[in-house]
């Protein structure tokens, strides 16, 4: 099957809980809004900075159906369907399909790990095929699931095996083995880049054309400068602009990163998104106070993301 290769970044949003951890769906029109303002091309949600797998099944959907309702027409949205039970995957697949959704997406299951190349294979075959009319990406973020399988036999033991395999978004340091991955077959597979850190680096080397980002929440503008002005061949602008989000991702580091810093810091910009849901440890008001300093020291309020 001949997919639509992404061209531009997306995000993926955090989901909003309120003051009791429940889903709050009401912020997502405004924070819709937002994102494409700031010039990203559509959502990735219920993955890992969505926290969608502390989420029920239930949950998920309503989540993907207010997306779809409130996002601009021509916003893209890719619904993370991993789960732990591949029924409750299969399930969340056909539901994505049923609304119209743009594409489909899984991670490997944290538990069990895949410790094959085939069992990978297998798990995603019976996901992807809940949703057969939909590209299907394999979601690539080893940190967080424990499965560091290599990418190149993926694509080569899935293709035949799953005819909507669009392809990987990548999210690993390996620039070499991404560069593979687009290379195989004469880029047959859309490689999504999505590692914010090197996102230069990605375009340099790999040739990437799009990418899922969970920083681009709130420093969006500048990743998708970092694209524009590398298409417009500035270089020297490009590397400014990568270099200042390293300075952004440094600071979130050092408060338990994207998941719980950096949906705080959704609030310091005006779209509060609520606390984060167990075991997440959420921030204190002391440690907002810092990061306020810290962003304020890098004029971070100057250059993110506007409401």
């Amino acid at each position: 099957m001949n997919f639509e290769k992404i061209k531009g970044l997306l995000v993926a949003p955090f989901t909003p809980f309120n003051e009791k951890g429940e889903v709050n769906y009401e912020p997502i029109a405004a924070y819709a809004d937002m994102l494409h303002k700031n010039g990203l091309i559509g959502v990735f949600i219920n993955g890992s900075s969505g926290e969608g797998y502390m989420l029920t099944v239930e949950e998920r959907m309503k989540l993907a159906e207010e997306w779809k309702r409130v996002a601009p027409k021509d916003f893209k949205i890719i619904v993370h369907v991993g789960a732990t039970c591949v029924k409750d995957s299969y399930r969340l697949a056909q539901h994505a399909q049923e609304i119209g959704a743009f594409g489909i997406g899984t991670m490997a299951s944290p538990f069990p790990k895949a410790g094959r190349v085939e069992e990978l294979v297998k798990y995603c075959e019976e996901i992807a095929c809940g949703a057969p009319n939909l590209p299907f990406y394999f979601y690539h973020i080893p940190a967080l699931n424990g499965v560091f399988l290599p990418m190149l036999p993926f694509l080569q033991a899935a293709e035949d095996r799953i005819p909507n395999l669009a392809g990987i978004k990548y999210t690993f340091e390996s620039l070499y083995e991404y560069n593979q991955c687009m290379l195989y077959k004469n880029g047959k597979f859309d490689m999504l880049h999505g590692q914010d850190e090197t996102i230069l680096s990605g375009l340099v080397m790999g040739g990437a054309q799009g990418g899922i980002s969970g920083t681009g929440n709130y420093i969006g503008n500048v990743l998708v400068g970092v694209i524009n002005e590398y298409n417009n061949g500035n270089i020297e602008k490009a590397r400014e602009l990568q270099n200042y989000a390293q300075e952004v991702i440094n600071i979130i580091a050092k408060f338990r990163g994207n998941i719980v810093c950096g949906k705080r810091i959704m609030k310091l910009i005006g779209l509060d998104l609520g606390i984060n849901r167990t075991p997440f440890q959420n921030m204190t008001d002391a440690e907002e106070a810092i990061v306020r300093k810290e962003l304020e020291a890098i004029h971070f309020f100057d250059k993110c993301n506007k409401q």
